[in-house]
C-alpha cells in the first residue's frame, strides 16, 4: 500500500483517526493516538484518454513535459472548401495566366509518360475537400491530351476532391456531333461520356463549336464565349462603325457571327455560302450582303485548315472589300493553314490562347489575345457560388 503524508496537523489527524474525541477548553483531546501517517487506498491506475498518456502536475517543473492537445475547428470551417488549380501538359502557359489571375500557385502535379506511351499522374498536394480545377485543353495531339485530362479527373477523385470541374478552353472532338451520314459516330457525345464517369462534377468549356453539345454532358456546363476578349481589342482599332460588316464564313456560324455584329455597334451582316464535298475541304459559291468599301470582319469559332476562311476572303475581296480581319476562339492551324492565313488576304488574323502555338506557326498578321481573365473570372465565380450573370460580367456572354 502506498503511503500519503498528510499536510494536516498532528491533533486534527487524531481527530480523524479517534472515533471517540471530547471538548475540554478549547482542545481537542483523543483517547489514543494516531499514528503520524495514514494509510491512502489504492484507486484503479488512469486511462488513457484519446491514446494519449495522463499528466500529472508535478511540483518539479523540471518534469514537465509538453502536452499537445487535439485541435478543434470551427464547425463553420469544415464546409470551408479551398481553391486549387492544376494544369496538363497541353496549355501550361495559360493555366498559370489563370492562376495568376486568381492570385494563386498552379498545384503540383507530377505527369509522366512510360517508354510505351502510357500516362502517369500524381498529385504532389492534398486536394482532400479542396474545389478542384483541372486546366486543360484537348487540342492536337487529342487523344493523348483528353487521355491525360481523364487520368488527372480519376486522379483528384481517388484523393478525395470535393468538387472536380475539368476547364477545357477548346473541346476537341466538338465538331463530331452529329450524324451527317449513315453510320457515322457522335464522338462528342462519347467523349462527354468519357469526362463524366472518370469524375468531373462540372466542365467549364469555352467556344463550343455547337452550342446544343452541351446537352451531351450529364453534369452541369458553363459556357463561355471568346467574343468579349475579340470585342475590346477591336474597339481599341481605329476603325469607323459605319465601314464595319461582320462576315459569317458559312450558314452554319450565323447565330455566332449576328451576335458579333450587335455588340460591335449593331454593324450590318453578311453569309459566305458555301458547299463542302468533304472533311477539310470547302468551296464557295456566293455572299449574302453588301460588303463593297466596307471593312469585312469574319467571325468563327475555329479555324482548321484554312480552307473555309480563306476561301471566304478571296470572295469578299472580289465584293469590293476594303479590308479583311478573321478572327476565331480556337487557332488549331493544321497544314497548310499558316500558308493560307499568310498569303495577304487578311489584313489582320485575330487568335486567343485556347489552342498553345508554336513559333514557327507565327507570321506578321497573327494577334494573339489571353482568355486567361475571362477563364479565372468564370472560375472563381463558379467557386464562389456566384452568378455569372450579373454585370458587370453579363457582357461575357456565359450561359
Amino acid at each position: 500500500m502506498p503511503l500519503c503524508h498528510s499536510p494536516t496537523s498532528s491533533a486534527a489527524v487524531a481527530a480523524a483517526a479517534s472515533p471517540i474525541a471530547a471538548r475540554s477548553g478549547g482542545l481537542l483531546r483523543c483517547s489514543r493516538r494516531a499514528p503520524a501517517v495514514v494509510r491512502c487506498k489504492k484507486i484503479d491506475s488512469l486511462r488513457a484518454v484519446n491514446g494519449a498518456p495522463p499528466c500529472i502536475p508535478v511540483s518539479d517543473k523540471s518534469l514537465l513535459t509538453p502536452v499537445t492537445l487535439p485541435i478543434f475547428r470551427d464547425p463553420s470551417m469544415r464546409n470551408d472548401t479551398r481553391l486549387r488549380i492544376f494544369s496538363g501538359t497541353a496549355n501550361p502557359s495559360l493555366s498559370q495566366e489563370i492562376a495568376s489571375y486568381l492570385g494563386l500557385e498552379l498545384g503540383k502535379i507530377n505527369i509522366k509518360r512510360f517508354a510505351d506511351g502510357e500516362i502517369y499522374v500524381q498529385l504532389q498536394e492534398s486536394v482532400r475537400g479542396c474545389d478542384v480545377f483541372l486546366v486543360q485543353p484537348t487540342c492536337p495531339p487529342a487523344n493523348e491530351n483528353l487521355m491525360e485530362l481523364l487520368i488527372m479527373i480519376d486522379a483528384c477523385r481517388r484523393a478525395s476532391a470535393k468538387n472536380i470541374t475539368a476547364v477545357i478552353p477548346y473541346f476537341g472532338y466538338a465538331r463530331a456531333d452529329r450524324k451527317s451520314q449513315g453510320r457515322e459516330s457522335i464522338a462528342a457525345k462519347l467523349v462527354a461520356n468519357m469526362i463524366t464517369e472518370a469524375g468531373a462534377n462540372r466542365v467549364l468549356v469555352c467556344d463550343l463549336h455547337s452550342s446544343q453539345a452541351m446537352g451531351y454532358f450529364d453534369i452541369p456546363v458553363d459556357h463561355v464565349y471568346g467574343q468579349p476578349v475579340i470585342l475590346d481589342y477591336l474597339a481599341s482599332k481605329t476603325i469607323c462603325s459605319d465601314d464595319l460588316v461582320v462576315v459569317s464564313p458559312d450558314v452554319g456560324g450565323v447565330a455566332r457571327a449576328r451576335a458579333f455584329a450587335k455588340k460591335l455597334s449593331d454593324a450590318p451582316l453578311a453569309i459566305v455560302d458555301k458547299r463542302r464535298h468533304g472533311h477539310n475541304v470547302a468551296e464557295v459559291m456566293n455572299l449574302i450582303g453588301d460588303v463593297r468599301g466596307k471593312v469585312a470582319v469574319m467571325m468563327d469559332d475555329m479555324i482548321d485548315t484554312a480552307g473555309t476562311i480563306a476561301k471566304g476572303a478571296e470572295l469578299l475581296h472580289q465584293e469590293g472589300a476594303r479590308e479583311v480581319y478573321a478572327c476565331c476562339t480556337h487557332a488549331v492551324f493544321s497544314p497548310p493553314a499558316i500558308e493560307r492565313l499568310s498569303s495577304g488576304l487578311f489584313q489582320e488574323v485575330i487568335i486567343t490562347n485556347t489552342i498553345p502555338l508554336k513559333e514557327e506557326k507565327s507570321f506578321p498578321q497573327l494577334t494573339i489575345l489571353s482568355v486567361a481573365n475571362l477563364l479565372g473570372e468564370t472560375i472563381w465565380r463558379v467557386h464562389d457560388d456566384c452568378s455569372v450573370g450579373h454585370e458587370p460580367y453579363s457582357s461575357l456572354d456565359i450561359d
